[in-house]
């Protein structure tokens, strides 16, 4: 199967009916890893952070992490699930290099959170529900890089090394249960549902769910059933997409591949799948486990886990306000429609635009600059909104030199280009730079006059009525002031120099 032997997406929804299961994993910002004392801090060199116990080295014990287990309950009670008054940890069979233990120690059929929901707003304002199966906990793998050979995967290199500082951090998967009757917006519904997913893990707290950097990854499982009918089709799963972009074109792939394969008398496989970023195609991975074949069994050197009512309680009454409410609040305190304010969350900007009003912006004010001017630059320098040098206190800044009359919108986009540019805080580059408004009276008086005294003709259109022509006399006072002069007070000389009412 490839690209060009796909079936449109609008023939393959005329036929099927699409069924997707979305697996996330998000690893937790604990400072040590899940079952032992070591760092997961970024950076270090291969195979520093590591110990006996994240080996799987023989006579090793682990010990669960206190804290991965709270980020595990909040996760749950902010996707309305209900909380396990008894659980325990499962080893997970599989050799993979990667894995030293040879298993993963995992839950299986106790998870810590299940039974929930997460309702997700699409873009035309659509509320849909996704409901959740479970969340539960599990540690992540070591690192492998495959070296030599074209696609950088392990067929085709000459020789891979393992890195194992990854293995151990704390992990929650968090499974969706089959969602249904999206039909042709279920790729919408998937990244939808994703955005949202990761929205809520960082309003939590419990991670930075940074998906370029492997933080939170999504498996998509899709399959396809005749419209009009009830059993499921084969699933394939798409392993560890990791943008939101590539979550919603991984299942229109798929849609339309396996369509492609029904519709001309072929078998789904039941297996994983590669994503590749340069076409959004997907390519085979290896044939799918069934659960039976991982040899689940309750992991011998774990205690299980038992939270108290009290604690959970505890925890329930410490989250924060969940996004999409927040979200809503503040679209109707900013003034802004549902889709401007889908715009302000797709580039990021929402927590940026809070940061500017809670330094003293006005709201109006903030939201022009951060999607306006530096929206901009951040697209050109291929960067995420927050990652530009400059902080939500200069914006700020910025806004009140403009609100004050200070600078005027030209000088102020020179004011931020020098703060991206590491010349100082705002009042240093205007300082440096020379670019406050020119409002003395005299100086903004000499200038209108000189343009006056160089544009005749238009001086007499606009004494003959022609208010309007009083634009290129303001460009040229504006030119000779090199954008520094207030072009509404310049407006305002000229026709009183005219003798012209405004």
């Amino acid at each position: 199967m490839t690209v060009t032997d796909l079936v449109s997406y609008e023939d393959a929804l005329a036929a099927y009916d699409p069924v997707m299961g979305l697996e996330v994993h998000v690893e937790l910002g604990t400072k040590t890893k899940m079952f032992c004392g070591c760092s997961t801090a970024l950076g270090a060199d291969a195979n520093a952070q590591t110990c006996p116990t994240c080996l799987g080295l023989p006579g090793s014990l682990p010990v669960v992490n206190a804290t991965g287990v709270e980020s595990a309950i909040k996760i749950g009670l902010a996707l309305n699930c209900k909380i396990a008054d008894w659980c325990r940890f499962a080893r997970k069979n599989y050799f993979y290099p990667d894995m030293p233990k040879n298993f993963q120690t995992s839950q299986y059929d106790e998870p810590i959170a299940f039974d929930g929901y997460l309702d997700v707003q699409l873009e035309d304002g659509e509320v849909f529900r996704v409901h959740i199966e479970r969340a539960h906990m599990e540690e992540d793998t070591g690192k492998s890089t495959h070296v030599g050979g074209a696609t950088g995967r392990i067929h085709g290199a000459r020789h891979s090394l393992l890195d194992y500082n990854r293995a151990g951090i704390p992990l929650i998967e968090i499974v969706t249960k089959p969602i249904e009757g999206a039909g042709e917006r279920a790729p919408e519904v998937a990244k939808a549902y994703v955005a949202e997913l990761r929205e809520l893990i960082k309003a939590l707290g419990v991670s930075e769910a940074r998906m370029e950097q492997g933080q939170m990854r999504c498996d998509v499982n899709l399959s396809l059933r005749p419209n009009g009918t009830e059993k499921f089709g084969t699933r394939s799963e798409t392993k560890n997409v990791n943008s939101l972009r590539s979550v919603e074109r991984a299942c229109r792939f798929e849609i339309q591949r396996h369509a492609a394969v029904l519709s001309s008398g072929g078998t789904i496989v039941q297996e994983t799948r590669h994503f590749h970023e340069e076409d959004g195609s997907t390519t085979p991975g290896r044939i799918k486990e069934e659960a039976e074949d991982y040899r689940y069994f309750p992991e011998p050197d774990l205690v299980p886990v038992a939270p108290s009512r009290e604690w959970v309680e505890e925890l329930r009454a410490t989250l924060p306000e969940l996004p999409r409410l927040r979200r809503n609040r503040l679209r109707e305190e900013w003034g802004v429609s549902e889709h401007d304010m889908q715009s302000i969350l797709n580039a990021g900007a929402v927590d940026l635009i809070v940061a500017t009003v809670e330094a003293g912006a006005d709201a109006a004010a903030a939201r022009k600059w951060w999607m306006g001017e530096l929206a901009r630059r951040a697209n050109e320098d291929g960067i995420e909104l927050a990652a530009l040098p400059i902080t939500p206190e200069q914006v700020a800044r910025v806004a009140e030199l403009v609100a004050k009359g200070d600078l005027n919108d030209k000088l102020a986009r020179q004011v931020i280009e020098g703060v991206l540019a590491g010349e100082g805080t705002p009042d240093e580059v205007v300082e440096k730079r020379g670019l406050k408004v020119v409002s003395d009276e005299g100086a903004l008086g000499t200038a209108v006059d000189e343009a006056i005294a160089a544009n005749a003709a238009i001086a007499d259109k606009i004494r003959g009525g022609k208010v309007a022509a009083a634009g290129a006399l303001v460009g040229a006072v504006m030119k000779a002031t090199r954008g520094q002069a207030d072009a509404a007070r310049v407006r305002e000389l000229i026709l009183e120099k005219l003798g012209v009412e405004g």
